[in-house]
């Protein structure tokens, strides 16, 4: 793997921890979601780190070139990534649509109190 994809998936991975830490501690992103993207990061950090171990699998999968592999790494991760967020945001939506039918119930009981 050359030195500058090496260097630049160093660089991404520490942008990504950086910068999740960052949410983390302004109260943007809860805990749960963090470790998704720590995961993420330290992937990529393990990419940049070990490009020789990561090159023989490369080399197993049949790539030709190593910036293939890591290029093909990072959309699996992200495939996956969205996957998970996808199940977050069903499983929001799933609680929005129970507090709003209690809320409703609420309201309706409320109404037939005060009558």
């Amino acid at each position: 793997m050359s030195i500058n994809l090496t260097i630049a998936l160093l660089v991404v991975a520490l942008f990504i921890i950086l910068l999740t830490t960052y949410f983390l501690k302004k109260g943007r992103i809860p805990e749960k979601y963090s470790l998704l993207w720590y995961c993420f990061g330290l992937i990529i950090l393990l990419v940049g780190i070990f490009p020789d171990f990561f090159g023989n699998i490369s080399e197993k999968f049949g790539f030709e070139v190593m910036s293939n592999f890591v290029i093909g790494i990072i959309v699996g991760i992200l495939i996956l990534l969205t996957m998970a967020l996808t199940i977050i945001i069903a499983g929001q939506k799933k609680k929005t649509t129970l507090l709003i039918q209690e809320v409703s119930i609420l309201r309706s009981e409320i109404k037939n109190e005060k009558k």
